[in-house]
C-alpha cells in the first residue's frame, strides 16, 4: 500500500464533528455507553425507582383510627394478606391464571403444530394474520364485544336456544363456583375471555419451538416402531416444552395482573389487580395495595427462574 493511501486512511477528519466521529470510531465502547445511558436511566429511575417506592410502601401500615400511613417499618401489612378475605383473592387469581395457561396450551398446541409442520407459502401468511389480527384491535373493544356475546341476550344464548341446548347452559350456570346469572357475569365468562385475549401469546412461542424440531426425528421414531402417541410423548412434546413454558410466561403473568377483564366480565369477587386498584383508590390503603403487588412479583420471579432452567427463553 502506498504512503498516499495510508495517509488517506489514517488522517483524521477536520472539524469538531469529524474529530468526534473519529473518536467514537476508535472507542466504540464509549459510543455504546452513551447510547445505552438514556434508556437505562429511564428504566432505572422511572420504572425501577417507582416500583421500589411502591414496594417500600408495603413495609408501612395504615392507622386504623386516622386512616393515615404510619411510616414505621413493619410486616403487619403482609400479615393482612393471610386473612381469609385477602388470601381468597390471591388463591382465586393464581388458580384462574393456572387454568387459563393450561387451557391456552391445550388449544394452542394443535394450531401451532399445523402451522409449523404443514402450513406453507400463503397458508403460513394466513396463519400469522389469523394469530396477529386480534392483537391489532383495541383491548377494551374486544372485552366489551365478548361481554355482548356472552350476555343473556347474546349470540351464545341465541345459538344454544336454536339448538335446543339452553338447558345445558342453565345447568352450567347453576353450578356454585363457575356459574352466575349469565356467562357475562360468571367465572366461566372471565375464563373464556382470558383465553381469547392471551391466546396469540401462547401460539407463537409454541410454533417457534415446533419449527425447530427436525422432521427426521419424527421419521426416525416411526421407523423404530413408535406410534403417533409415543412419538408425541417422547419426541415432539419434550422438544416443544420450552415453547410451551415460554408461552405460559405470557399467559400466566398477564392473567395474574389483569384487572380490566374481571372488572367488565365476571362476578363481584376480586382478583389481585382489582384489589390493588381498590386499595390504592377507593380504600386509600396504599401499604396493602403495595403488599398485594408483591405477590405476583414473587410468583413470577419463581416462575421465571423455573422456566429458565427448562430453557424456555430459547423459544422466545
Amino acid at each position: 500500500m502506498s504512503a498516499l493511501a495510508e495517509r488517506s486512511i489514517l488522517e483524521g477528519r477536520a472539524g469538531p464533528a469529524g474529530r468526534l466521529s473519529d473518536f467514537f470510531w476508535r472507542n466504540p465502547k464509549i459510543l455504546l455507553l452513551l447510547m445505552l445511558t438514556p434508556p437505562l436511566l429511564w428504566l432505572g429511575v422511572i420504572y425501577l425507582g417507582s416500583l421500589f417506592a411502591l414496594l417500600l410502601q408495603s413495609f408501612f401500615s395504615i392507622d386504623d383510627f386516622s386512616g393515615l400511613i404510619n411510616y414505621e417499618f413493619t410486616l403487619s401489612t403482609y400479615r393482612q394478606l393471610l386473612i381469609p378475605s385477602n388470601f381468597d383473592i390471591i388463591l382465586r387469581t393464581v388458580v384462574m391464571a393456572a387454568l387459563v395457561t393450561l387451557a391456552s396450551a391445550a388449544i394452542a398446541f394443535p394450531i401451532a403444530y399445523y402451522a409449523a409442520r404443514y402450513a406453507r407459502g400463503k397458508w403460513k401468511v394466513v396463519f400469522y394474520l389469523g394469530v396477529m389480527l386480534p392483537l391489532w384491535s383495541s383491548y377494551l373493544v374486544k372485552v366489551y364485544a365478548w361481554k355482548l356475546i356472552l350476555a343473556k341476550e347474546g349470540i351464545v344464548t341465541w345459538a344454544l336456544a336454536k339448538l335446543h341446548l339452553l338447558w345445558l347452559l342453565d345447568a352450567w350456570l347453576s353450578l356454585p363456583v363457575v356459574g352466575g346469572n349469565s356467562l357475562s357475569i360468571s367465572y366461566t365468562g372471565t375464563f373464556i375471555v382470558f383465553i381469547y385475549v392471551w391466546m396469540p401469546f401462547m401460539i407463537l412461542p409454541i410454533q417457534a419451538a415446533l419449527e425447530r424440531v427436525p422432521g427426521n426425528l419424527i421419521e426416525a421414531s416411526a421407523d423404530l416402531g413408535g406410534n403417533p402417541a409415543q412419538t408425541f410423548r417422547h419426541v415432539i412434546f419434550p422438544l416443544a416444552l420450552p415453547g410451551i413454558i415460554a408461552g405460559s410466561i405470557f399467559t400466566f403473568s398477564l392473567t395474574l395482573g389483569d384487572y380490566i377483564i374481571p372488572q367488565i366480565i365476571g362476578s363481584s369477587r376480586l382478583f389481585i389487580g382489582q384489589a390493588v386498584y381498590a386499595q390504592q383508590g377507593t380504600a386509600g390503603n396504599i401499604p396493602l395495595a403495595a403488599a398485594f403487588t408483591v405477590v405476583p412479583i414473587v410468583i413470577m420471579g419463581l416462575y421465571l427462574w423455573m422456566a429458565k432452567r427448562q430453557g424456555a427463553f430459547d423459544a422466545l
